[in-house]
């Protein structure tokens, strides 16, 4: 295949469509967080030293941190940091950020990642189901339940379920720790926190999206032939199904690292959304600053593998949309 062609070629330019949103939005990202810290009211300086601090203590420590200087000069030596992995210091402790990161970052993945695999496992077979005993108008007391549960679950913000699975299991029932990360019961509450509510949402598109296949001519051919239903459900409505799912959990998905801040402070989760509201409380802004942005960059990157696995799944439709 010649050069010219591989460039024409639908995955070349998918891929670099992609890429290039990407770096597009990376950009916005870095900009955005580096804004934050020098933009938000008030001297980060002078809170972090205190009101007692002299004016010379405080000038030195914005000079030594760069504040000082004019902001294209701080840009620049912000975007050089982030190239040789210097995300800056914190005000209150002294110690690196990307240290700080490095030990937290892990922990705020696990929990997130784990709630989106719970979120796609739980929402696509009872979706499915749902559509199943549902359609044709039947069952409409089975459709009712349905869609009060989900409509209550998807509304619950993640603190106060948070809060509630907490009182419940923890505190009521003492099933699951309270708080901490000793043991995999520890990832109980928290994933089922950030994840209760996305499970909702999805259910509910889900069933939608199945009701729409199970009405095409090819189902009805296949219960003409009256194929098992193992086969007719998992054969040719699940994998047609399962597509819209993963668009739309590819939306939800920034949501749920983002409610990782709050859910994270309730069980006093060891990970980065924690440390970001901790910082917050401080006004450790150097801190919250490189928090931002590695949560938003997680957001784009697990955004963009969503894009490719539904690329992978459906090549001619998301191609073609691109």
């Amino acid at each position: 295949m010649s050069v010219a062609r591989l460039l024409r070629h639908p995955w070349t330019v998918f891929l670099g469509r992609r890429t290039a949103r990407l770096v597009l939005s990376l950009g916005v990202v870095l900009t955005a967080s580096f804004a934050m810290i020098r933009l938000v009211p008030g001297d980060p300086v002078r809170a972090a030293l205190g009101v007692d601090a002299s004016p010379a203590l405080v000038a030195a420590r914005r000079h030594q941190l760069g504040l000082d200087a004019p902001f294209p000069s701080q840009y620049r030596h912000y975007l050089d940091g982030l190239v040789h992995g210097d995300l800056g210091t914190s005000l209150v402790t002294g110690t690196p950020v990307a240290e700080l990161v490095r030990t937290r970052l892990p922990a705020t993945l696990e929990i997130a990642g784990l709630a989106f695999l719970l979120t796609l496992a739980v929402a696509l077979p009872c979706g499915l189901l749902a559509a199943v005993r549902t359609r044709d108008g039947r069952h409409p007391r089975s459709e009712l339940v349905f869609t009060t549960v989900t409509a209550g679950l998807a509304g619950v913000p993640d603190f106060v379920l948070a809060a509630g699975l907490t009182a419940l299991l923890a505190v009521g029932l003492q099933l699951l720790p309270v708080a901490g990360t000793g043991g995999a019961g520890a990832f109980v509450l928290p994933v089922l926190a950030l994840s209760v509510a996305p499970t909702a949402v999805l259910v509910r598109i889900v069933r939608v999206e199945a009701l729409k296949v199970l009405a095409e001519d090819y189902m009805r051919t296949a219960r003409a032939k009256r194929l098992p239903p193992a086969r007719r459900y998992l054969r040719h409505a699940a994998p047609n199904t399962a597509t819209a799912a993963l668009t739309v959990a590819g939306g939800l998905l920034p949501a749920m690292i983002a409610g990782t801040v709050l859910v994270e402070k309730v069980f006093a989760w060891p990970g980065i959304g924690s440390a970001m509201a901790q910082s917050v409380v401080s006004q450790d802004y150097p801190v919250v600053q490189a928090m931002v942005l590695i949560l938003g960059t997680t957001v784009l990157l697990a955004s963009l593998l969503v894009d490719l696995l539904l690329a992978v799944l459906d090549p001619r439709s998301t191609i073609r949309e691109s």
